[in-house]
């Protein structure tokens, strides 16, 4: 028996020993995260720029792996469905906490399929027009949006998208009446407002930045607390008169549930590392990406379930179907 235990605890220690949670080369071979989106979105930017930190840091290949479709279920069940083994994370955004109330099933369970490792960044939106759009300011966006149905549209990158759900929500907080128009994603919806095919959209800052300053579009408003560093002359809703609607969007790096406790207390600790660099700060303001608080793995949870709820409850107030 004392030689059966002395050979049980044995293999137990070589076993404990080859997992990445106590391998101390962890990681020992190359490493991807999934973005469910396509190249240049906000969420392949962000990907690509830790990533970039994370190779150096750690001297492993780390590969960006673009899985667009289906509003980003395709990504995320890629995520849910990839070895727990810590060599596979993917990008959490907000759409992904409304896709179940919206779609009433989505492939993979969105509270429980994935453990949280760190929200990196909080975006706010651009409320944007045409450039050669008659509408100039916010009091003549919502005065018109309240006059005959469906005379204002707003674009997004499909139903469920942040720009989606910004837009329906600032439509109820005003009081107005505005058609939404969902493209396929989110360049096809910018598409549709520079060529002046909706009325307006919100937009996200990184995207909207660059084409206000490159006089395509118009910005109204902004829906940062206080206004944007990139765009200083635009006013924040608040100051418009719209007080009160919060709205925000958030990116952050999950990895299929049962991945080790050990690996995600590694990557979430290097990502804060990595968030704090006074270089990764100025290209994420650049971007006009906010960085997030300080905060553990835990609350990047608590902030998942806390979204799900919440869109759940938007969703079925506001009688919302996917088109």
């Amino acid at each position: 028996m004392p030689l059966l235990r002395s050979v049980f605890a044995a293999l137990l220690t070589a076993a404990l020993a080859s997992g990445p949670a106590c391998a101390q080369d962890y990681p020992s071979r190359p490493m991807r995260i999934i973005v469910p989106l396509p190249p240049g979105s906000p969420p392949d930017v962000l990907a690509r720029l830790v990533g970039e930190r994370l190779q150096a840091a750690w001297h492993q290949p780390v590969v960006v792996e673009n899985r667009p479709g289906a509003t980003g279920m395709i990504g995320l069940a890629a995520v849910a469905q990839a070895q727990p083994d810590g060599y596979t994370m993917g990008m959490m955004f907000l759409t992904h906490t409304v896709l179940p109330a919206l779609f009433g099933k989505v492939p993979y369970d969105t509270a429980n399929a994935f453990a949280p490792i760190s929200n990196l960044v909080w975006i706010y939106n651009v409320l944007a027009v045409p450039q050669g759009s008659d509408i100039a300011t916010l009091d003549q966006l919502i005065a018109r949006a309240r006059g005959a149905r469906g005379t204002v549209t707003y674009a997004s990158g499909g139903n469920g998208s942040p720009a989606h759900l910004i837009g329906e929500g600032f439509a109820q907080f005003v009081g107005a009446d505005m058609l939404h128009v969902p493209y396929k994603g989110p360049a096809e919806a910018v598409q549709g407002l520079l060529s002046g095919d909706v009325s307006a959209m919100f937009a996200t800052s990184s995207v909207a930045v660059p084409l206000v300053k490159a006089g395509k579009l118009r910005a109204l408003a902004v829906t940062s607390p206080t206004r944007l560093a990139t765009l200083p002359d635009v006013p924040t809703l608040e100051e418009s008169g719209v007080r009160g609607f919060r709205m925000k969007e958030w990116e952050g790096l999950v990895a299929p549930a049962g991945t080790p406790a050990a690996v995600i207390a590694k990557w979430h600790a290097e990502l804060a590392r990595i968030m704090a660099q006074p270089e990764v700060l100025r290209q994420v303001r650049e971007l006009g990406m906010t960085p997030a608080e300080p905060h553990t793995s835990a609350e990047f949870g608590t902030l998942i379930r806390s979204e799900l709820d919440t869109w759940t409850r938007f969703i079925a107030k506001a009688g919302l179907r996917p088109n």
